[in-house]
């Protein structure tokens, strides 16, 4: 039996991982979650707790991380855990720093102490990490020179350079990637495309006024839907050689503001929606050009996006439909 680490398993891309491997034969399949976890996102699930073997784990407390890898001793490790959303990470640096900086340090010493230098470890990044991109570097290649603008951007920078110096010092096999715009099913709706979901859909039942309220729309994007997205993650700790970095993503390149408008497009109210900008949804740097070339991943792996972006866009849509509570006042 193979023995798979999934850090972060409870949240948006974790129960799709989960969910791409909790029937792979050969498969035994470990994943962590703190104490005060919810485990929604595996609703659609219910054999979910009795499939995987689930381990209590704080990455921001270093001998909680080492336990767990000490008792699973993982063949691979696919490290999600993470503080991802961007905005909130201006009010609170140093949790980001703690969680996607220290948790990963803790993670690969813990690999190290072990003994686990051959187990195979995926150490996602973001397109966030190269910030201030101009037009004429587009598009973006792992030589791309980095200018994160958030703290959330900075500590996925420490953390993929923490992979880098751990396979080069030690000999450990990190597989680096820098993941682009994923979206579908079970985002949180503090994100962009969600949150235009969940309000969209909220105008639908009528417990909203039809007006969809958003930040900056000009931003450019490769979109790429979740479930693709997991299929690149698998296919990466196979086929990719340790140490080198290889960008993610799509080749549907769009604007905020065009994929609101296709959601807008799928609703039965389309006609009465209007748009607003609202300044608290609009953050203190935007980082408007995130548009990566990702032929380098593509050839080592032979990776392509299966499912349509506007699939992405319903299937949001219809998730936020499916969480609608009709007694929750209009908000």
């Amino acid at each position: 039996m193979t023995k798979v680490l999934i850090t972060g398993a409870t949240g948006f891309v974790g129960s799709h991982l989960v969910d791409l491997l909790i029937d792979r034969p050969g498969v035994e399949l470990h994943a962590t979650r703190r104490w005060s976890s919810r485990m929604d996102l595996h609703a659609h699930r219910p054999d979910v707790e009795s499939r995987v073997r689930w381990h209590v784990c704080d990455l921001t407390d270093p001998f909680s991380v080492h336990d767990v890898v000490a008792a699973v001793r993982p063949d691979r490790v696919f490290h999600l855990g993470a503080q991802s959303f961007v905005s909130p990470s201006w009010g609170a640096p140093d949790v980001y720093l703690r969680t996607n900086a220290l948790g990963t340090l803790y993670l690969l010493e813990a690999l190290r102490r072990l003994g686990l230098e051959k187990t195979r470890v995926l150490m996602p990044g973001s397109g966030e990490e190269y910030g201030d991109v101009e037009e004429h570097e587009l598009p973006i290649t792992a030589n791309t020179p980095l200018r994160p603008v958030n703290p959330y951007a900075v500590s996925k920078v420490a953390q993929d350079l923490l992979g880098y110096e751990h396979h080069r010092s030690y000999g450990l096999h990190i597989v680096r990637i820098r993941a682009f715009n994923h979206e579908g099913p079970r985002r949180d709706r503090v994100f962009a495309l969600p949150s235009f979901a969940d309000q969209i859909a909220r105008i639908e039942a009528g417990l909203s006024e039809p007006v969809v309220r958003v930040g900056n729309l000009e931003a450019r994007r490769n979109w790429t839907d979740v479930r693709d997205m997991v299929r690149a993650y698998d296919l990466a700790l196979d086929k990719c050689p340790p140490g080198e970095l290889f960008l993610i993503g799509s080749e549907q390149v769009l604007t905020v503001g065009e994929c609101l408008d296709a959601l807008v497009s799928h609703s039965t109210r389309k006609n009465e929606i209007r748009i607003e900008t609202d300044p608290e949804r609009v953050r203190i740097t935007e980082v408007l050009r995130l548009e990566a070339d990702t032929k380098p991943f593509v050839a080592v792996t032979g990776w392509k996006p299966e499912v349509p972006f506007e699939k992405t866009l319903t299937d949001t849509l219809d998730y936020w439909r499916g969480r609608l509570d009709p007694d929750q006042s209009a908000r």
